[in-house]
């Protein structure tokens, strides 16, 4: 198999949710560009047009289904609409998230469970269903985007236990998803991003002398910020042919942070 060949994803489905902005839609276009139709599964709808165009741009097909992942019937309805739509669901990228500061001696519970809902039960019920789908087949690939926030606590530190808990449940479900079901086709594996420019940080990153900024940068070795499409080529190693031996792995992408 040639280097061009391992990389291909002609002919292949892949779901990416939150997949409309941000990094989902770096992947999404990486993805593209390599030959697989994308299914976009996200919460945003005003995004979806602008996704979608960007996406088709590549001669593939695009969908846009909204999505709360949260929800279990949401997440079925989903799946459903995709199965009618493509033959096959070759790849899944679980990249749906989000974040709230919260001190943890004054957190709600309501954020708390708002933060586990997504980042974690959100990635299980995704997989459950995708993952049902794959096994059916004998083949595909999850791939799951955690942070190095699931395996390090953020400089100052950044009072977010509950989005740093999570991302840490995301690390552990991808080791387990990955031992149960690597006998069956079914490869899962784990990007931990660092810190990154993305439509959540951008105002924050808008003002390089904000003292988290500076700190972000000083506690990196490569003193700089990451770029969603430093994400896409290890990405594409999960998801094609490249990596059929490769299973439950979980690599940062964090310009050498958790090196410390």
């Amino acid at each position: 198999m040639s280097n061009s060949e391992m990389f291909n994803l002609s002919r292949k489905t892949a779901v990416i949710t939150g997949g409309e902005r941000g990094i989902g839609l770096e992947i999404a276009l990486g993805f593209a560009k390599a030959g697989a139709d994308i299914v976009i599964a996200g919460i945003l709808e005003s995004e979806f047009g602008h996704a979608a165009d960007l996406i088709r741009q590549q001669n593939v097909r695009c969908v846009c289904i909204p999505t709360d992942v949260s929800k279990e019937e949401s997440v079925q309805n989903m799946v459903k609409q995709v199965t009618e739509l493509f033959p096959r669901i070759d790849i899944l990228v679980n990249n749906a998230g989000i974040n709230a500061l919260y001190p943890a001696e004054s957190m709600p519970l309501e954020i708390w469970q708002k933060i586990m809902n997504v980042n974690l039960t959100g990635v299980f019920l995704v997989s459950r269903e995708v993952g049902g789908v794959m096994l059916q087949q004998r083949s595909g690939s999850i791939i799951n985007i955690a942070s190095m926030s699931g395996l390090v606590v953020n400089p100052l530190p950044q009072t977010q236990c509950h989005y740093n808990t999570s991302k840490a449940g995301v690390i552990m479900l991808t080791k387990c998803l990955a031992v149960e079901w690597a006998e069956r086709g079914v490869r899962v594996n784990a990007i931990a991003p660092g810190f990154m420019r993305t439509p959540l940080t951008k105002k924050r990153l808008s003002n390089p002398d904000d003292p988290v900024v500076q700190k972000w940068l000083s506690q990196t070795p490569m003193h700089r910020i990451g770029n969603p499409e430093e994400l896409v080529g290890l990405a594409l190693y999960f998801a094609g042919d490249a990596s059929t031996y490769t299973t439950g792995a979980v690599l940062p992408v964090d310009g050498g942070y958790t090196c410390w």
